[in-house]
């Protein structure tokens, strides 16, 4: 199963959930929607139509950016980050 990691500042708007799942799938977009599963709604904080990730979200698998289309190992870490932004 794949190690997905999430941000604290999405985690603080599912109160009880961790910030570290572990999650069967062969995509980033099939990881998402088993995400989903066992954390009702956090696939549309995610993605939007088209599917496509959301504008603000960026996806790293094993340090690379990444896509829904992305494959994924069984032993891939994933981090989901927001984009950062500022002066």
């Amino acid at each position: 199963m794949a190690t997905v990691l999430l941000p604290s500042s999405l985690v603080a708007l599912f109160p009880g959930v961790g910030k570290r799942h572990q999650i069967e799938g062969d995509t980033v977009a099939a990881v998402l929607v088993e995400l989903d599963r066992s954390v009702p709604g956090m696939r549309d904080r995610l993605v939007e139509a088209g599917p496509r990730l959301r504008p603000h979200i960026n996806v790293f698998v094993d340090g690379q950016p990444a896509n829904l289309a992305t494959t994924v190992a069984p032993s891939a870490v994933i981090h989901v980050l927001p984009a950062v932004s500022g002066g």
